[in-house]
């Protein structure tokens, strides 16, 4: 068989992992990225074992694994400080198989990077497809600066606001913005470190996660009209959240005032009608971007872009391997983003009484004990991918 070729539009997490899965099945792969460097846009990212378990088949999943820094408790707290529900590092490997993974995007991407050929990512390289290819004829068409490149494979990984979507279909209504803008920062370890917590308030939230290089990756989200900025970011961040609990204000006074990263949060409330026409698919957000309540973004392009070399083997029939990918990713990710934008829901509560009777419930239910809590990830975390991973191949032969 002659070699074939793939193009990735999007050098982010998604786009360089399926990146390396399609180069693994023989593909002759490039990855087109419009900035000038692969430095990553945001701070932290989790992957959790369902993610890990998709990194096992390109190899990847034990590193990850060796970065987890969350082995002991935390969980969920009010603004004042008190403990709504506790979860357990060790209870969630247990029903999952694998620990929580907080690591900075930075070095996901270096680890990434190291299973491509030195010559596979173009960065500084903006790019658009004009022909998406037909399934069984002709090639697909991607427009770069004032040439035009063909590919058998074209794959669009390029975020929220993806142009290959539009292309692709230009009816869709995209996505919604969901009422949270979001901040995110990373600052160095505090004396004695933190417990990983989330806390709610009326309308906000708050979350410290400890990473393994000591460092402690910070979010926060707060209802806002789109748009909305602030002259300075992390004195907003101080209006918004300095009379919380600790370690939160000292979480704020840490942070560098160039590095508080804000963005509002948008998500395709609406599903697409397929994730693919012709030789030209979608991955990641570009596909199904959803609200960050269950962390899950990045894990669902990480699953897309193994299910996608999966179906994607160089002499398959590509019409019918898309048809496969889209019948896999579509149900599941549908269901995720609409899980997320449901909490996302409940978090967006402000009224006193809705947000006592939140706050009973959640009790309620911690009552329970660990395993409550981590429910709500259940028919997620488990997530396996189709075949054998790259841990099986290697053990096995």
């Amino acid at each position: 068989m002659p070699e074939r070729r793939a193009l990735v539009i999007g050098g982010g997490v998604g786009g360089l992992t399926a990146a390396v899965a399609l180069h693994r099945r023989g593909w002759r792969v490039t990855v087109l990225e419009r900035a000038a460097d692969l430095e990553p846009v945001g701070a932290g990212i989790g992957l959790a074992p369902n993610a890990q378990r998709a990194l096992d088949t390109v190899g990847l999943g034990d590193e990850i694994r060796a970065l987890a820094a969350w082995q002991g408790d935390g969980g969920l707290r009010t603004p004042a400080g008190r403990w709504l529900a506790r979860t357990s590092g060790e209870a969630l490997a247990a029903r999952y198989g694998g620990p929580m993974v907080l690591l900075h995007r930075a070095t996901l991407l270096d680890r990434i990077l190291t299973r491509l050929p030195d010559d596979a990512v173009r960065t500084g390289t903006a790019a658009r497809v004009t022909d998406p290819g037909t399934a069984g004829g002709r090639p697909a068409v991607v427009a770069v600066g004032d040439a035009e490149e063909e590919a058998d494979l074209v794959v669009g990984a390029d975020g929220i606001h993806s142009g290959v979507r539009r292309f692709l279909f230009p009816a869709h209504p995209g996505p919604r913005y969901s009422g949270f803008t979001s901040w995110r920062v990373v600052v160095p370890g505090l004396p004695g470190g933190i417990q990983p917590h989330e806390t709610w308030g009326p309308g906000r939230i708050w979350g410290s996660q400890p990473m393994k290089d000591g460092r402690i990756y910070a979010y926060a989200a707060a209802l806002a009209p789109a748009g909305t900025r602030a002259p300075d970011e992390k004195a907003e961040l101080l209006r918004r959240y300095g009379d919380w609990h600790d370690p939160i204000p000292a979480l704020v006074a840490a942070a560098a005032p160039d590095g508080v990263l804000r963005h509002d949060v948008h998500h395709l409330t609406d599903p697409l009608p397929a994730f693919h026409r012709g030789r030209t698919v979608l991955i990641g957000d570009a596909a199904h971007a959803m609200a960050p309540t269950l962390g899950q973004g990045g894990n669902q392009a990480i699953e897309d872009a193994v299910v996608l070399a999966h179906h994607c083997a160089p002499d398959t029939d590509q019409g019918a391997a898309l048809a496969a990918y889209t019948a896999d990713r579509l149900p599941r990710t549908t269901a995720v983003v609409r899980k997320a934008a449901r909490l996302c829901r409940i978090q967006s509560l402000g009224a006193g009484p809705a947000v006592a009777l939140r706050e009973n419930l959640i009790a309620l239910a911690a009552r329970l004990g660990p395993g409550a809590a981590l429910r709500g990830f259940d028919g997620i975390a488990d997530w396996r991918p189709p075949g054998r991973t790259y841990a099986d191949r290697t053990r096995n032969g």
